[in-house]
């Protein structure tokens, strides 16, 4: 298991999928994705894979998990590792542009 973080951005996109009635469908499918991240950031369901044009603000590679798919802008969840061994940094949570 990892320990998942959300930055500020992060946190901030969250809240507003939660607080949004007309986005609750969206805010439980990045809340399954943030809870699949922590079991297992490999799990096949989120597709996870680099995303080579961002660095980690630590100059970490930072991935890209899907949290939708087959769907006109699809959230996707960016996210590094660290800044320990067993935790996860969310950096943005976010549309598929």
């Amino acid at each position: 298991m990892f320990v998942i973080y959300l930055t500020e951005q992060a946190r901030n996109q969250l809240n507003i999928l939660k607080s949004d009635r007309g986005l609750n469908k969206r805010y439980k499918a990045v809340s399954k994705g943030l809870c699949l991240l922590a079991e297992n950031p490999r799990h096949k369901g989120l597709q996870t894979h680099e995303f080579t044009t961002l660095k980690g603000p630590r100059g970490e590679k930072v991935f890209e998990a899907y949290v939708e798919q087959a769907t006109p802008a699809a959230y996707r969840i960016f996210w590094c590792y660290g800044p320990e061994k067993d935790h996860i940094t969310i950096l943005t949570i976010t549309k598929h542009p």
